[in-house]
């Protein structure tokens, strides 16, 4: 809470664990790294933590807590991402929410005939595009994984296709450094080179060590890349609770945290002070069916824990929000995402997917489902920006003017202030009569129409000039 003028300001905060449990939190993570380590089998990376005194041996690493807790330092506090343009949009610090998609889903659900099918490249366009076209999303993700293309070089053609499509920040995923270095080409190109990448970002990458402690020599070279190239770098793990992390919800936090901050560690000694963002995918493994479940309530519980030890440290931190394991829009999928951004927003989990396409336990992309979230993602932005409290707010005038038994429609006051109520295109408040002469039209077709009437949104055009070498680094691609 602070001062600013006369108003007074407070954001509404949840807390799910005290300082003395992210301290045991913390200490506990550095357990795990110097007693237990990690399985790393990349030369290069066994040199580097070896050389920074790490004990190596054969395929474990284990990795002192004053290295873990010297990387932490020199990692950068706050990460600055922007548009194509060069337009700052999303500062990654201390609590602060931005909210985008989900990433690399296989199924699409198309919005007018609800028939699933695979995700293909003309689905990108699509997808991008929505993203471009929703307020409630601050930046992008590489949504599907383009079911029509060469699969050596699909990676590449789906992140140029949500490049060209939708001009907020990119977080993309990959095979390996060869598909980073040419989607890096491809940002420096739209940005206008290395000195303006430089000063704001407009892509991140996204990686994933394996649950529970392994690291495979592809994601290696892709962390020491994005470390060399200064590219912005998401480690973010996905220990599923009773599967591959413990059962218990601490154990499973302290797991994921070992392993996000040992991918910081290497990071940090390929380049100290580049860009890192900590994180993970922390849920559960459903005993009854066995999935690994993106509606479960642990698992904004387990995000909103490790966004408190992003805070604790101060790194930029990837949550997770907004996803279903629903297989249509329907009641259990937007109670599942309404719960878990409001939940997200509260703790200041930094940059948030799955606000938007990840169902049927992040195997379908669905428009509505993006539209139906971005609905619930500005309420809940609405939500955080508390309540001002000025001499103005405060309406101690107004009141006395009306007085008992009066009314404000009339009132200056009023007209000043009551757009900066929430009104909603997708939720209807008409009394039973007027919503029945309106059409009597249920919440699924009131989505279905504002969601094929949002398709229709393209960004600004790329020239033909940046086409024409999208194309040719396109064609160069192996």
């Amino acid at each position: 809470m602070g001062m600013h003028t006369d108003e007074l300001y407070f954001k509404p905060r949840l807390q799910v664990i005290n300082q003395d449990q992210m301290g045991q939190i913390h200490m506990a993570t550095l357990d795990v790294l110097e007693h237990t380590g990690i399985k790393l089998t990349h030369p290069r990376a066994q040199a580097l933590l070896s050389g920074a005194g790490a004990r190596v041996e054969k395929d474990r690493v284990r990795i002192p807590s004053w290295m873990v807790e010297q990387a932490i330092r020199q990692a950068p506090k706050r990460i600055v991402l922007g548009r194509r343009t060069g337009e700052r949009t999303v500062i990654l610090e201390r609590d602060k929410s931005w909210f985008g998609p989900s990433l690399d889903c296989i199924d699409y659900m198309d919005p007018a005939t609800h028939q699933r099918s695979r995700f293909e490249s003309r689905h990108v366009e699509v997808t991008a595009a929505l993203c471009d076209a929703l307020p409630g999303f601050d930046w992008c993700m590489t949504i599907g994984m383009a079911d029509d293309v060469p699969a050596d070089t699909a990676d590449r053609i789906v992140a140029r296709k949500t490049l060209q499509f939708c001009e907020k920040p990119l977080v993309f995923c990959c095979k390996d450094t060869n598909s980073v270095a040419d989607i890096y080409e491809m940002a420096l190109l739209l940005c206008g080179g290395k000195d303006n990448f430089e000063k704001t970002p407009c892509i991140v990458h996204y990686s994933e060590p394996i649950s529970p402690l392994v690291y495979y020599d592809p994601a290696v070279d892709k962390i020491l890349f994005c470390a060399e190239k200064g590219i912005p770098l998401i480690n973010f793990p996905a220990p599923q609770a009773c599967g591959t992390a413990p059962a218990t919800f601490a154990g499973t936090i302290v797991q994921a945290s070992a392993e996000s901050l040992s991918g910081l560690v290497m990071h940090q000694l390929a380049n100290p002070g580049a860009p890192f963002i900590y994180g993970a995918f922390t849920t559960i493994m459903d005993m009854k069916t066995s999935i690994f479940s993106y509606g479960a309530i642990e698992l904004s519980l387990m995000t909103a824990a490790l966004a408190q030890m992003a805070q604790h440290y101060q790194l930029p931190f990837f949550g997770t929000a907004g996803a279903t394991d629903a297989k249509f829009c329907d009641a259990q999928a937007g109670a599942e995402a309404a719960f878990q951004c409001l939940s997200a927003a509260a703790a200041g989990s930094g940059l948030v997917h799955d606000c938007s396409s990840w169902m049927d336990h992040g195997n379908l992309v669905s428009p509505e489902f993006m539209v139906l979230v971005n609905d619930i993602v500005t309420s809940v932005k609405h939500y955080m920006e508390g309540i001002a409290v000025t001499q103005e707010t405060l309406a101690l005038d107004i009141i006395d003017k009306v007085g008992p038994g009066g009314h404000y429609l009339r009132e200056k006051h009023t007209m000043d202030h009551f757009r900066k109520i929430k009104y909603s295109d997708l939720f209807e408040r008409q009394i039973h009569e007027k919503w029945k002469n309106n059409g009597a039209r249920k919440l699924e077709q009131r989505l279905q129409e504002l969601t094929l009437e949002k398709m229709k949104h393209r960004p600004a055009p790329l020239s033909e000039a940046i086409i024409k070498e999208l194309d040719r680094m396109q064609a160069a691609w192996k």
